[in-house]
């Protein structure tokens, strides 16, 4: 990447709007913008960040194009529009989460267009996303990611090449069901050490300085779990789902039998079943204050 080239970014939502905010504060050269909703065009309104008119308008100006789209549908249709008018030698750079074959079919349909693809999906949480602190894991051929890597690190303190197009889809969906699996265990035993006579606070403080240290327990279970304080705009039960079908699909592809993460979806679905759809994911530890999932009621 060059300090003159333009970036683009595409998908100004909860993860997105930090993350092109970053772009705009750090790179030297021109950075567009475009998002159906004014309000999230509008949240970049201090920074540098250039409001283009149309997805098109935007990738013809641009020579590195970002997307932070909900999904492998909305990635498809997005770049579908992008192919046909970006010119060739532009690259596409997916932060969203999809599918494997959904990265790879969004790779073959830019192909004939000299546009060059790759998957870039983000992990960790807003917050990060604010900090430029992300981890983001990349697939994609080599000379590709070298050249969009300084791009990324606008983003994140932590970037991994994964190999080629589909791999960073594939260690994000790994990522990522290990923290929904690991939140549901984590809401079980801080509801059993409130029962038993511990407070959640102590809880997590005693085994976070031993082998039951994790990410999620510094993060979803101290923020959020134990005081039980779940932040607006913060990725809900029905985005859990979503990822932990795209996870049941790989599953299926590759003949993986992965009946712990079967337990860990029959969590999220009973959050959005029982009234706890849109909120913060980690507010599955409400099903068990309430016994929810002991009574299936």
């Amino acid at each position: 990447m060059k300090d003159t080239d333009t970036i683009g970014f595409i998908g100004l939502g909860v993860m997105g709007g930090p993350m092109c905010r970053n772009i705009a504060v750090k790179h030297p050269g021109r950075v567009l913008c475009f998002d159906l909703s004014e309000d999230a065009v509008a949240a970049l309104s201090d920074t540098k960040a250039e409001r283009m008119d149309s997805v098109e308008a935007l990738a013809k100006e641009a020579d590195i194009i970002c997307l932070s789209l909900p999904g492998g549908p909305q990635v498809q249709k997005v770049a579908g529009m992008i192919g046909p008018v970006a010119g060739a030698g532009k690259i596409l750079v997916d932060l969203s989460t999809t599918t494997v074959s959904s990265a790879r079919e969004t790779a073959d349909m830019l192909e004939p267009h000299g546009v060059d693809f790759i998957d870039a999906p983000v992990a960790r949480t807003r917050e990060a996303a604010q900090q430029g602190k992300l981890s983001i894991m990349v697939g994609g051929k080599p000379a590709r990611y070298e050249r969009v890597r300084p791009v990324l690190h606008y983003m994140a303190s932590d970037v991994t090449h994964c190999g080629d197009v589909g791999a960073g889809q594939v260690l994000k969906l790994v990522n990522n069901m290990l923290v929904f699996a690991n939140t549901v265990a984590l809401a079980e035993m801080i509801v059993l050490g409130e029962r038993a006579g511990v407070e959640a606070d102590t809880l997590l403080d005693a085994v976070s300085k031993g082998s039951g240290d994790s990410f999620v327990l510094r993060n979803h279970g101290k923020k959020a779990m134990a005081p039980r304080e779940f932040p607006e705009k913060s990725f809900p039960a029905e985005y859990v789902l979503k990822d932990i079908s795209y996870v049941f699909d790989l599953a299926d592809q590759t003949g993986t039998y992965i009946p712990a993460a079967e337990q860990a979806r029959a969590y999220y679905q009973a959050a959005v079943e029982k009234g706890f759809g849109g909120k913060y994911f980690p507010s599955v530890i409400q099903l068990i204050d309430a016994d929810e999932m002991e009574r299936g009621t």
